[in-house]
């Protein structure tokens, strides 16, 4: 081995987790903190519940949230162009302005919603 390029070596290195437990290991550093441990790892411990450092979990209900909410709305409109569309062939069907019977239909379904 060569002399001068390796790391200190401590074996009786501190490793601390962020739920209290400590223990001793070997390392090149001093101390070593941590955000989770086999003490309170779900996995380990069974419990459920979500690890959440940076708010990923919080991030992507919100994203799955709002994917849901544009969905929703889109079958409204839908919904709506459909009813809409019905009235405007029975519109034309009676000899009427089948363009104002489906603008006329769109905008009650849409109230209806809102």
């Amino acid at each position: 081995m060569k002399q001068g390029i390796h790391p200190t070596y401590y074996e009786d290195a501190v490793v601390i987790c962020s739920c209290g437990n400590t223990w001793t290991t070997g390392s090149t550093k001093k101390e070593i903190h941590t955000d989770v441990c086999s003490a309170c790892h779900p996995f380990f411990t069974g419990e459920q519940r979500i690890v959440d450092t940076a708010g990923q979990v919080e991030r992507f209900m919100r994203r799955l949230r709002t994917k849901d909410e544009i969905r929703a709305q889109a079958r409204i409109k839908a919904e709506a162009r459909k009813l809409a569309e019905e009235a405007a062939r029975k519109a034309k069907a009676r000899g009427e302005d089948a363009e104002a019977a489906y603008d006329e239909a769109y905008k009650q379904a849409m109230a209806k919603v809102n």
